[in-house]
């Protein structure tokens, strides 16, 4: 009697998540190149070009219509700034300076030369506003929707270069500016387009909230703090910036450094705005800091002694600090319970936008 042959298993890209499927695919292929002083696992690449001062830093991210981007509520120039700015963001999360950039876009018979004109005038002001140049790039058709690659190269001191595996015992938890901004940005643009979808009539009511839609549409990369912990004589132990959500980002520092780490909640720095539009909406105010995503601050943590550097400063908080690994990521609310800070902020491949 011939064996039934069985079905090989196969496993959902979701069940590994973005991060995971990363980390199956290259766990056989560590760097052959010894210039390579990190690959795969960080914010940027770096390299050594050999500059006695500077290593090289080389991100790329994608950008897919349906995925990343709605084009119901996002305008064209919005996308280009924005698409640029959330590459260089990774480069100031290795607290280094972006220079180049080049585009790679898949564009489908939708689009006219007119609609792209729009799309690469924002792209030109964000290289504008943060003295980077646009050196080249691909361009192809595509079956549906817009697809965008950007590479965006830079350089940091190599006595300055920050890591996320940096962070040691006590050391302080920061933030950049406020968290949850984008998130309820996105909440808002989200319901009014399904009020549209159901009554086409009637027009949006975003309600004058210009800095959480701000936030959203037209984020900008922390420039300004990378300057500003130079100027206060700062070096971060660790560092990264939050794309993905508070909690991931704390996860892949913790992870990375091996530790843990003990949060609180009324440290956490969150705009009226973001609060308020949360509240009516019936959202956790934690769900859009610790899971929100796309705010593109910096998370980073620098030692105790520094703390008086950075106390009296208005862009920056210190919220937290890290601990032994053992007591695992803790989350403090107002009212003194902890909770597990779990890794649930963004995951392209369960989630669209």
């Amino acid at each position: 009697m011939q064996e039934e042959q069985k079905t090989p298993s196969t496993t959902p890209i979701a069940q590994l998540g973005e991060f995971g499927l990363i980390d199956h695919l290259t766990k056989n292929f560590p760097p052959q190149d010894n210039r390579i002083i990190k690959g795969i696992g960080d914010d940027c690449a770096v390299i050594e070009t050999g500059s006695d001062t500077h290593y090289e830093l080389v991100t790329t991210d994608i950008l897919a219509e349906g995925i990343h981007f709605d084009l119901a509520y996002t305008p064209l120039k919005h996308l280009g700034y924005k698409s640029v700015v959330v590459n260089l963001s990774d480069i100031y999360a290795m607290n280094g300076t972006p220079k180049y950039i080049t585009v790679s876009v898949a564009i489908s018979s939708k689009y006219t030369v007119e609609a792209m004109e729009e799309f690469y005038t924002g792209m030109y002001l964000a290289c504008q506003n943060y003295g980077v140049e646009m050196i080249g790039g691909d361009t192809t058709s595509s079956l549906k929707g817009l697809f965008v690659s950007i590479t965006a190269i830079g350089e940091v001191e190599k006595d300055k270069v920050v890591y996320r595996n940096g962070a040691k015992l006590n050391d302080l938890i920061c933030v950049s500016g406020d968290l949850g901004a984008a998130f309820m940005g996105l909440q808002l643009l989200e319901r009014e387009k399904q009020i549209f979808k159901e009554h086409p009539g009637v027009q949006p009511d975003l309600e004058n909230q210009h800095y959480i839609l701000g936030r959203q549409l037209k984020p900008e990369a922390r420039k300004d703090i990378i300057k500003l912990l130079a100027e206060k004589g700062v070096q971060p132990t660790a560092m990264m910036d939050i794309s993905d959500g508070l909690s991931s980002e704390l996860t892949h520092i913790c992870r990375q450094s091996i530790c843990g780490a003990r949060v609180y909640e009324e440290k956490i720095p969150i705009h009226s705005d973001t609060y308020e539009m949360a509240v009516k909406m019936k959202i956790d105010t934690i769900t859009a800091y610790m899971n929100g995503g796309e705010d593109y601050e910096l998370l980073f943590t620098i030692k105790q002694e520094d703390f008086e550097k950075v106390k009296d400063l208005e862009d920056i908080s210190v919220i937290g600090h890290i601990t032994d690994p053992s007591l695992g990521l803790r989350l403090v609310s107002k009212q003194g319970s902890e909770v597990d800070i779990a890794a649930a902020g963004w995951n392209s491949f369960t989630e669209t936008k």
